[in-house]
């Protein structure tokens, strides 16, 4: 009978030793390089840089958002020059308003004045008649009689205007709105009288005294 050959698979083979499977083991493996348990920087770098934009952002919106008041923050407002605008003034809002600190004591909130001494407003022919007789006489004043719708008067009548001895210095403006503010009221149709009237009539006169009526019946 013949002796089987060590190269029979149906033979076991001797058992490896735990050295020469280790050994195979670092074979195959090889040496690893230390990744540090897989840390790494970016993600950190990037969470402090988030940080820092919503940090800014914050402070931004704080200070400059206006709380977010739709009077102050409007995204639907047309971009602007940066310019400064004129804001249009009513005559009449501010003639009134000039007429209720200057004029009410003597020619009443009815424009109807006092008898003898202060004349109407109403319907007068000084005040409904001659722009440049009306002018003067409110900017620079009057002194002596007058006489209204032909009745006599004899209050004196201060000047309002930005002129010499003036006690209201008014502006050519506020003077023409007060102006136009009695020619349109209490009935009165009779038209503005605008700040270039006023301001050409002051430059032209310059500071002088107050007017008595014969002068200013010289202008029609």
């Amino acid at each position: 009978m013949s002796t089987p050959s060590n190269q029979d698979p149906r033979l076991d083979q001797a058992a490896a030793s735990d050295e020469s499977l280790l050994a195979a083991h670092e074979k195959l493996l090889g040496k690893q390089p230390d990744e540090k348990a897989r840390y790494k920087l970016l993600p950190l770098n990037l969470l402090f840089l988030f940080s820092g934009l919503i940090f800014f952002a914050g402070t931004y919106l704080n200070r400059y958002s206006g709380l977010f008041d739709p009077k102050i923050y409007n995204e639907n407002e047309l971009p602007g020059t940066g310019a400064p605008v004129a804001v249009k003034v009513d005559p009449l809002v501010l003639g009134k308003k000039q007429y209720d600190a200057v004029c009410i004591t003597c020619h009443q909130g009815t424009g109807l004045g006092q008898p003898g001494v202060y004349p109407p407003l109403v319907a007068a022919d000084w005040v409904i008649g001659s722009e440049e007789r009306l002018i003067r006489l409110v900017l620079y004043g009057l002194n002596g009689p007058i006489k209204v719708n032909g009745v006599d008067y004899n209050g004196a009548m201060p000047a309002i205007g930005k002129v010499a001895g003036s006690g209201y210095n008014l502006s050519d403006e506020k003077v023409a709105a007060v102006l136009t503010y009695v020619r349109q009221q209490w009935g009165n149709t009779a038209g503005p009288i605008t700040t270039e009237q006023v301001s050409a009539i002051r430059a032209k006169e310059g500071d002088r005294k107050a007017y008595v009526a014969e002068e200013l019946l010289k202008f029609q």
